[in-house]
């Protein structure tokens, strides 16, 4: 990976940032990923596989892959940036909904959580995470455990603790352990195709 650039991050790769650059240019350049990031997982919350026990979107699959592509502080804005178009009606959410309403429903605590797993994958990323596949696993893994966590404690005001856990997490683990396996796949490929257009 460090062959195309002293990063550890995917997106100073792909578009190099340029520290002499204007602020303006600057703030371009984060704008325009963070509005193609949060484009990603809207498309991703669109697609629907069917699993068992229950069907699954691909939307944790990017919340991950932005956190590790984008890094900490990027990944993070991006998945706000989400969130804010969702709440302002825009149909990002999963089965193409859009309303303020989300954030504050049974499923407010996963929404709110994206922002803050696409932080810690990219913070794990920044620090050298993404340099081999089995703590790249980990830190999506890692990701993955706070979007359960924020979840299931918001789920859990609405239907008990108990209940949470058995209707709020327990059904999606055999998808988010494909969908983590996936995204650890997509990184490497990402790094080889960026180092091939780049020699």
């Amino acid at each position: 990976m460090s062959s195309v650039t002293n990063s550890a991050i995917l997106v100073d790769a792909l578009w190099t940032r340029d520290e002499k650059s204007s602020k303006a240019m600057q703030a371009f350049r984060l704008g325009i990923l963070a509005i193609v990031g949060s484009l990603l997982v809207a498309a991703s919350a669109q697609l629907t596989v069917p699993l068992w026990p229950v069907p699954m979107t691909m939307q944790t699959f990017a919340v991950v892959l932005v956190g590790a592509a984008f890094g900490w502080r990027l990944g993070g804005a991006t998945l706000a940036l989400y969130l804010a178009e969702g709440a302002a009606g825009l149909p990002v959410f999963a089965g193409g909904a859009g309303s303020a309403v989300h954030l504050v429903g049974p499923t407010a605590g996963y929404l709110f959580a994206f922002v803050a797993a696409a932080a810690v994958v990219g913070w794990l990323v920044e620090r050298g995470w993404g340099k081999s596949i089995f703590l790249t696993a980990l830190a999506m893994c890692l990701g993955t455990v706070v979007i359960f966590a924020g979840g299931i404690a918001w789920l859990s005001t609405f239907t008990g603790f108990e209940k949470a856990i058995e209707v709020g997490m327990l059904p999606f683990l055999p998808g988010a352990v494909l969908k983590i396996a996936l995204a650890v796949a997509v990184l490497p490929i990402a790094w080889k195709l960026i180092e091939k257009f780049r020699r």
